[in-house]
């Protein structure tokens, strides 16, 4: 039975998922650092292994980006990253004041249209650069 818990993956977690669902890795000393500062995180256990995360990092008040959903490989497609998101929205909508903008890389626009994200383009384009 998936076990919902609301808090930050662990590093270790954190570095797997990212690494076996083809996300960016990250290094492991900043993902340390990283981690305890985010707003909100959420991750799905199945008999003691994670098996789906997600955060949201920001300022907590005008801006929160989305960051880290990522689902194991052989739980895709059976809604967790739609209960993870779930879960971000919950928190933006208790958390997040009136007129805060909320943002994120989508590399699933479908999952995230769901929840009413909209792609930027024209307007704007996302952009971003790493160090």
């Amino acid at each position: 039975m998936f076990e919902v818990i609301e808090k930050v993956v662990d590093v270790d977690n954190f570095i797997r998922l990212r690494n076996i669902t083809g996300l960016t890795p990250r290094p492991r000393e900043a993902a340390i650092k990283a981690l305890p500062n985010s707003l909100y995180g959420v991750h799905i256990k199945l008999d003691n292994q994670v098996v789906a995360m997600g955060r949201i990092v920001g300022d907590g008040a005008l801006n929160f980006d989305i960051v880290d959903i990522a689902v194991q490989p052989e739980f895709q497609g059976q809604g967790l990253g739609r209960q993870i998101m779930q879960h971000i929205m919950d928190y933006l909508e208790q958390q997040a004041p009136k007129g805060a903008y909320i943002c994120l890389m989508a590399d699933v626009p479908a999952l995230y249209e769901k929840f009413g994200f909209k792609l930027s383009r024209p307007r704007s384009e996302g952009m971003y650069i790493v160090k």
